[in-house]
């Protein structure tokens, strides 16, 4: 055991290593980036390519793709905390998705992304159930869907050490209102007015990323090999985000929020 700067919460070293880790994955660099660096060029061109209001069709494209994505995704998995997480197995899935919308073209992106993001959903729940989350809750269910708007950082987000608690924070109050409606109603269709606003407030922050995606797939050098790049990227990163969030509410549970909150803001990557 060993104390913390605030001389009160006694951590195991274990523990703190572990959350220097999740700290070092959650505030990785962003997704544009790292498709820059795959195509060996500036997206800046992709996004001169793109339609006009193409941003807004995005979003809402995304916001449904999230909604959609929620129970398939959560309901395919065993709840058994003992076995690993598949992540070679879905980032192959992943792959095989991006070669087909590589080589369909930008206008693939309607029916492709459903798909991935069912995919990428169904993979962060796998690394949720494998830090000893249990799927059954709710909570857990919800924690799945925040781990997408953790991966859409906006420029002010990065600048601020605390990026991580700044985007939990912009997502309590709709992931409260959705476990309250949920809580009380039971099983709710996807048009759960609830649901709709929390769909749409990650789809805001991940539609960032998608655009980058688009963007990408709209250079005509793009091929079904690189598309499928870009996907494996894509689940990397949120694979990653996934490790990073879901120990850091494993270490909630055991530790209390504010302590976490104020350990992983003191500790250096």
């Amino acid at each position: 055991m060993t104390d913390m700067a605030t001389g009160m919460t006694q951590w195991d070293l274990a523990d703190l290593e572990a959350l220097r880790r999740a700290k070092r994955r959650l505030e990785s660099p962003n997704l544009t980036a790292e498709i820059s660096s795959l195509l060996g060029q500036p997206l800046e061109v992709g996004f001169k390519m793109l339609p006009k209001n193409f941003s807004g069709r995005i979003q809402a494209i995304t916001q449904t793709a999230l909604l959609r994505a929620a129970d398939v995704a959560v309901k395919s998995l065993q709840n058994n905390s003992s076995a690993p997480p598949r992540d070679a197995m879905h980032r192959w899935l992943s792959a095989g998705s991006g070669a087909v919308g590589g080589a369909l073209g930008l206008w693939a992106l309607s029916v492709e992304l459903p798909i991935s993001t069912t995919l990428i959903l169904r993979s962060i729940a796998d690394i949720a159930r494998s830090e000893g989350h249990d799927l059954e809750q709710l909570s857990v269910r919800l924690a799945c869907l925040e781990v997408f708007a953790l991966g859409g950082r906006t420029p002010q987000d990065n600048a601020a050490e605390s990026g991580y608690w700044l985007v939990r924070a912009s997502l309590t109050k709709a992931v409260s209102d959705a476990a309250a409606y949920i809580a009380e109603k039971g099983l709710v269709r996807e048009g759960a007015p609830p649901l709709v606003r929390l769909a749409a407030t990650v789809a805001s922050r991940l539609s960032m990323d998608i655009s980058a995606q688009a963007a990408a797939k709209a250079i005509p050098v793009v091929s079904a090999l690189t598309g499928a790049g870009i996907n494996v990227l894509f689940m990397n990163h949120f694979q990653e985000m996934a490790r990073g969030h879901f120990v850091v509410k494993r270490l909630e549970k055991k530790y209390g929020t504010a302590a976490v909150q104020t350990a992983y803001q003191q500790l250096s990557t």
